[in-house]
């Protein structure tokens, strides 16, 4: 799909317009990157149906943003982007991917010290040439060198949000070849791991080498590593590798588990079935030499002595032992959410007003949703103060009598200040229909002053939920430190709920974290933060991290109905856990 490539040039637009400090563009383009990016449709499609102005209906997309993916689509190259990277010939992508490296600082740097590229970054830092630049100083210099070294420990992994729309191209490829009667993805993927190292497809089909062909020849592949009969391995555009297997279908179920892993799960498999008398591999389940089990996962694990486990626990953390004494938890299921409480609209820093988003919310089934546009000391969101939230209320009741069948909660996500207070007043708060706070800033806090940060937000009356709790953002920033037992024993005793959010670069609670909150009695609720009508389908990726953290619905309060949730909001919040 060509929206990767466009919504990752708009995003470096975005930046390199703000580095020239031009006014209203940079957010205008990183709007249209947002909706380009969670589009679930080829751009490349949606032009040639209809040409520039069926571009013009993606959300964020204007005649100007229209007519530059017209330019990319037929020339593979867009003249204004070329014009302002020939300006600042920097790899904008790269250095931003660093934890505290931003737009401006990116231009001081290439001003007095030329740096291009991270490893350009690297050296600065290491030889002390950073912290003698204005603003910068030698706590920056090595927050900078501690994000370059968590880079790479991440080089070579792509995040999940990424590795599932590339996966869902490959397969619906796969699903057309000849003779093809079932495709599976396995790995990492399958298990729903918040990065992935390859991809790898099990596929049933009477013409293997039909699969082989048309897998080694896909537009999204850059090099063939190996090519056979019934296994090929190619390296991606993207950046990873990728394998196929071609497999009769009396091993089909042997492969799929043992090509979803963990390798930790498997190897505790493997001895259960050496105590039992098998052999277990990835083509079956055998005694002696006959194959007794492998068409199913299911007819594997039940040969076992266990019950089947959703791949998403198969970490070898205690799903084995539970599966042995049939106490496996009933987890959360992909379609048991009813309401998304984390989204922002065009009145802060979204791509698309409150009725766009509601009524595509409605589209997608929901029965409520919360607006929750940032506040106003988060300044480059155009945050709301207190008037602006109050104008904000009168239009949310002003929709909710114009738009049937979704209920639109008035809401916002107030910003958490250094000291714990929140920053709009409680009398305004009070008249939310649900309250989420978060932290944006202040990240490198000791865990007692971060700790005390969260417990004093949690414990004013008006704080439903904390949003993305641990500020984490996968494969870029490390998580804020915080005592996890006095969190979760606050968010229990205040009732407070816990937001795991969705999207796919925040992934925040962490899975072992809702594990472990789940044993203080906390409740959560699954958001996607979306910024854009496309990213309103990503709780998926919320439900997933929900169930690797053994959710079950009774512990998410967003897979209640409206009328029990709202009962839920207005009991004192001591009293709804």
């Amino acid at each position: 799909m060509k929206n990767q490539e466009l919504a990752k040039i708009f995003f470096e637009m975005a930046e390199l317009l703000e580095m020239k400090e031009v006014q209203f563009k940079p957010r205008a383009f990183e709007k249209a990157a947002r909706s380009i990016e969670a589009l679930d449709e080829d751009v490349r499609d949606i032009y040639k149906k209809g040409g520039i102005k069926a571009l013009e209906e993606i959300p964020g997309v204007g005649g100007g943003i229209a007519e530059r993916i017209e330019e990319y689509l037929k020339h593979h190259h867009i003249k204004d982007y070329e014009r302002l990277k020939k300006q600042m010939p920097v790899d904008i992508s790269g250095l931003t991917a660093i934890e505290g490296v931003g737009p401006k600082l990116i231009k001081l740097l290439y001003k007095k010290l030329k740096v291009r590229n991270v490893r350009d970054l690297e050296r600065a830092a290491k030889s002390g040439k950073l912290k003698k630049l204005p603003r910068i100083g030698a706590k920056l210099e090595q927050k900078i060198l501690k994000g370059i070294e968590f880079q790479r420990v991440h080089v070579g992994r792509m995040n999940i949000g990424e590795a599932l729309l590339l996966a869902r191209t490959i397969l619906g490829r796969l699903e057309k070849a000849p003779g093809v009667t079932a495709v599976e993805p396995a790995g990492s993927l399958r298990r729903w791991k918040e990065s992935v190292g390859d991809l790898d497809f099990l596929v049933i089909s009477s013409k293997p080498k039909e699969v082989m062909k048309i897998f080694v020849s896909m537009p999204e592949v850059e090099g063939v590593l190996a090519r056979g009969d019934t296994k090929s391995s190619v390296r991606l555009r993207a950046g990873i590798d990728a394998d196929v297997r071609v497999l009769p279908p009396k091993s089909f179920g042997a492969a799929l588990q043992y090509f979803t892993g963990s390798k930790d799960h498997n190897i505790l498999l493997r001895k259960i079935a050496i105590k039992k008398g098998y052999k277990l591999n990835e083509y079956g389940l055998f005694r002696g030499r006959r194959l007794v089990a492998g068409k199913s996962e299911e007819e594997i694990y039940k040969k076992l002595g266990l019950d089947w486990m959703p791949p998403e626990i198969r970490l070898a953390s205690g799903e084995i032992e539970a599966a042995q004494k049939h106490t496996l938890p009933k987890l959360i299921g992909y379609d048991d959410l009813k309401g998304d409480l984390q989204i922002q609209t065009s009145w802060t820093d979204g791509a698309n007003s409150i009725e766009e988003m509601a009524r595509e919310a409605k589209r997608l089934g929901h029965e409520y949703i919360a607006i929750t546009d940032h506040t106003k000391s988060l300044a480059m969101t155009g945050g709301s103060d207190e008037k602006k939230l109050l104008r904000q209320m009168k239009e949310i009741d002003r929709l909710n009598k114009k738009i049937s069948g979704i209920r639109i909660l008035k809401s916002a996500e107030v910003n958490i200040k250094k000291d714990g207070a929140l920053d709009i007043l409680d009398d305004v708060l009070a008249k939310l229909d649900i309250v989420g706070a978060a932290v944006h800033s202040h990240f490198n806090l000791s865990e007692k002053e971060q700790t005390e940060r969260l417990i004093s937000a949690m414990e004013n009356p008006h704080v439903d939920i904390i949003f993305h709790p641990t500020t984490r953002i996968p494969q870029r920033r490390e998580p804020i430190h915080l005592d996890y037992e006095k969190l979760f024993k606050t968010a229990r005793r205040t009732g407070t709920m816990l937001e795991i959010n969705a999207h796919p670069w925040r992934l925040d609670l962490k899975d072992e974290h809702i594990r472990e909150a789940k044993k203080f009695g906390v409740k959560f609720v699954i958001n996607t933060d979306a910024h854009s009508m496309g990213e309103l389908s990503y709780l998926e990726y919320g439900i997933a991290q929900a169930r690797r953290g053994w959710c079950e619905k009774k512990d998410v309060l967003n897979t209640l109905p409206l009328k029990r949730f709202l009962e839920v909001l207005k009991k004192p919040k001591s009293e709804r856990f």
